[in-house]
């Protein structure tokens, strides 16, 4: 939905007044899922890196498990533990 030009001008400044009156940045519920979705995106994209690097093209069979993910702090959780695991099940064990 779009406000007319001349509205969606007054919105904004009207947030912005708001902002630096309480020293409080609005964020959009949709600017919050987009934020999240980068970080999802991007510890997928490491997730594969690290996988491969790991574990070879054989590290790569389980992405496609990972890519189902939608919790960012599990993601994270993953990424971190491909330092410590030994094998694939053990890391398949933190997120299953």
């Amino acid at each position: 939905m779009r406000l007319p030009e001349e509205l969606d001008k007054n919105f904004w400044q009207e947030v912005t007044q708001y902002e630096e009156e309480k020293k409080m940045p609005y964020i959009t519920s949709v600017e919050t899922r987009a934020i999240e979705q980068g970080k999802r995106e991007g510890l997928i994209e490491s997730l594969e890196v690290c996988l491969e690097l790991k574990y070879g093209s054989e590290g790569l069979t389980i992405l496609p498990e990972i890519i189902e993910i939608q919790n960012v702090e599990i993601l994270r959780a993953i990424l971190t533990s491909i330092k410590t695991v030994n094998n694939l099940e053990e890391l398949r064990q933190i997120y299953q």
